[in-house]
């Protein structure tokens, strides 16, 4: 059995998480060089500033540097739906907390924008539960910190957290990564 597949040829389902530069994300490309020989890296960023379109600059010429055969989509928004249709050998996410917040920020004036946000999430839960290649989702550990003094940083919390829990469930298997250093929970996880 290869990396990318477990028992039974069924796709490696992997999600990443952990605090801001904790190094998810270069771990995250790595392990997807590990579970196919090219991929699609499907990043959520939107460039509102120029410091943002620097960053999206700099990751752009690393994963160039780095030797593996990566294709880009920039996909802020219908996420589920690339991924449903994506036929790449392995697929890297990179990161669902920002394709949150962009749903967040175009939906927030909603009066119903937490159960549409929530639909959003199982949507992208039951496509992950379902692909068909090897797919790496990075997403973002937002709850260790203080309780967010406004109501959208609330909301943002603990859609993050539902949305991790459920893709969490999803996975095959579940990386925390703090300095630099990753540890699959999955394994790790008591049972009741």
């Amino acid at each position: 059995m290869n990396a990318g597949q477990r028992e039974g040829n069924a796709p490696m389902k992997v999600l990443v998480t952990g605090g801001a530069r904790s190094g998810k994300s270069g771990f995250a490309e790595r392990y997807a060089a590990v579970l196919g020989h090219e991929g699609l890296y499907v990043a959520t960023a939107q460039a509102y500033d120029d410091e943002m379109r620097r960053r999206i600059a700099l990751h752009r010429q690393s994963r160039s540097e780095r030797g593996f055969r990566w294709t880009t989509a920039e996909e802020p928004f219908a996420l589920a739906e690339l991924l449903e249709r994506s036929s790449a050998p392995v697929v890297l996410v990179d990161c669902l907390t920002l394709w949150l917040s962009n749903w967040l920020l175009r939906l927030e004036q909603e009066p119903d924008a937490e159960a549409q946000l929530e639909a959003k999430i199982d949507s992208l839960a039951s496509v992950f539960a379902t692909v068909k290649q090897p797919t790496v989702l990075v997403t973002n550990e937002v709850g260790a910190g203080l309780v967010p003094e406004y109501k959208l940083g609330r909301l943002f919390r603990d859609l993050s957290g539902r949305m991790n829990q459920r893709l969490a469930r999803e996975a095959d298997q579940v990386f925390l990564v703090a300095s630099g250093i990753p540890l699959e929970l999955k394994s790790m996880a008591f049972k009741l």
